[in-house]
């Protein structure tokens, strides 16, 4: 996070990670306990001896110290991405005249953003709730702290609502009546009159242009998935392949080639055009008599994600795909495919790139209910961040409502929320907080039946 600071702002206040708080805590002793006596001795706390809290100090152009914000984790334990800041303090010689509170404030946020946090609080003295409000914070309710009337506050941080926009929000104007009853919202779709399951992707341009081998290995991979979503064992696969050259074409190709083995999936034709930009699409054919819907879950269902934590971040994609699947055996991976199969959940999605709560709104939305999702119970890498965890592509992981026990696979199960009345996504965190995560509709595709 030290990308955020130092920041300058303007030519005469800058705003850094300090390495040193000291300073920063003499300043508090002088506004909190000498000047505004809301402590007898000392405001110090536990908050200021865990190593992760981080102090964000404003200097002046001659590195004279203006202004201090500590920052960091809520409470013990895991970083689940609950964040809150405190004793925000300006030095009363230069209080109000530079914007040095409001900058502060900004500064903590951005920081908080960029450390994973996906709720950021802070308690606000009564006469200071004014200018929070004006920063875009929210009010949450009326609190004590040290005896005296504070405000609980709150940085929307928006998110996953800014990625769920971007990915998925406009599909219900643009495909909106295309899939049959009963499977709208389906990455694959049943073949009337056979047991068959089709599923169809595209992957992205730019990286297929960057990284043709991993495009091609995730062309296959997610085509698994879409499958392995609806129970479906794969039987074979197409592709379409876009390149500029015979050279560039076999690079797609190797990676697709590797994957399509790894999975235990024939190649049965596709498409190469040479001589054009960089593309790539798959098409993948599955069976099962039974498909799982990815709309049929019900209020009061039980959620649970299956997730394969292994791996780790895919070079160049840090904070967007983990790479959880290329190092795994051919037998992993066909154990991994056969989770939904085995488990006969009432729905599930796989995770796609809306991440873990874009695509546990989509089965919502298409189940016609709104779900809850314990953040504390999410499993997740240790290297990842709860942003990042939450709005990523995991590699392998499944969303599943009312699914059934199964046998042991590479992935981890846990069960952290539950399907509810309503519209949208909320977050649920330890202390009983709900807050907003999606809104409503995230593809505006409506319900599947």
């Amino acid at each position: 996070m030290s990308d955020l600071v130092p920041a300058l702002l303007g030519s005469r206040l800058i705003i850094e990670r300090a390495d040193d708080p000291s300073a920063y805590h003499d300043l508090r002793t002088r506004v909190f306990v000498d000047e505004q006596r809301l402590f007898t001795r000392t405001d110090r706390d536990d908050r200021d001896d865990d190593p992760r809290t981080v102090v964000l100090q404003a200097r002046g152009a001659h590195g004279e110290l203006l202004g201090g914000v500590r920052v960091g984790p809520a409470g013990p334990g895991d970083d689940i991405g609950w964040w809150t800041g405190g004793r925000l303090a300006v030095d009363p010689a230069v209080r109000g005249a530079r914007g040095i509170g409001p900058a502060l404030i900004r500064a903590a946020c951005a920081y908080a953003e960029s450390a994973g946090a996906l709720r950021f609080d802070a308690t606000v003295q009564v006469q200071n709730e004014r200018m929070f409000r004006a920063l875009g914070w929210r009010t949450v309710r009326p609190v004590t702290v040290a005896g005296r009337r504070h405000v609980l506050m709150r940085w929307p941080i928006d998110r996953i609502v800014r990625l769920v926009t971007a990915t998925k929000q406009p599909l219900g104007a643009l495909v909106g009546g295309l899939a049959p009853a009963g499977w709208v919202g389906d990455d694959g779709a049943p073949v009337p009159g056979s047991d068959l399951i089709a599923a169809c992707d595209a992957i992205l341009p730019s990286m297929v242009e960057r990284d043709p081998d991993w495009a091609g290995w995730c062309a296959v991979l997610v085509n698994m998935n879409d499958l392995a979503a609806m129970g479906a064992a794969p039987v074979g696969l197409l592709n379409a392949v876009g390149a500029r050259d015979a050279a560039f074409a076999a690079r797609i190709l190797g990676g697709l080639r590797r994957a399509a083995d790894a999975w235990g999936v024939p190649v049965l034709g596709g498409h190469t055009q040479l001589g054009v930009p960089a593309a790539l699409s798959a098409t993948a054919l599955g069976r099962t008599a039974a498909p799982v819907p990815g709309g049929g879950g019900r209020p009061g269902q039980g959620i649970r994600l299956t997730a394969d934590l292994a791996g780790g971040w895919r070079p160049g994609y840090h904070g967007r795909q983990w790479d959880s699947t290329s190092h795994r055996t051919p037998a992993e991976l066909r154990a991994l495919h056969g989770y939904v199969a085995a488990a006969r959940p009432a729905a599930a999605k796989d995770v796609s790139m809306a991440g873990i709560v874009g695509t546990l709104g989509m089965l919502a939305e298409a189940s016609g209910c709104a779900a809850v999702l314990d953040v504390a119970r999410v499993p997740r890498p240790a290297s990842a961040t709860v942003g990042d965890w939450l709005t990523c592509f995991p590699g392998f992981a499944m969303l599943t409502a009312d699914a059934r026990a199964t046998p042991p696979t590479p992935a981890v199960n846990a069960d952290c929320g539950e399907l509810t009345t309503g519209s949208g996504v909320q977050l649920r965190w330890p202390d009983g907080e709900l807050t907003e995560a999606v809104p409503a509709g995230v593809t505006e595709l409506g319900t599947a039946a």
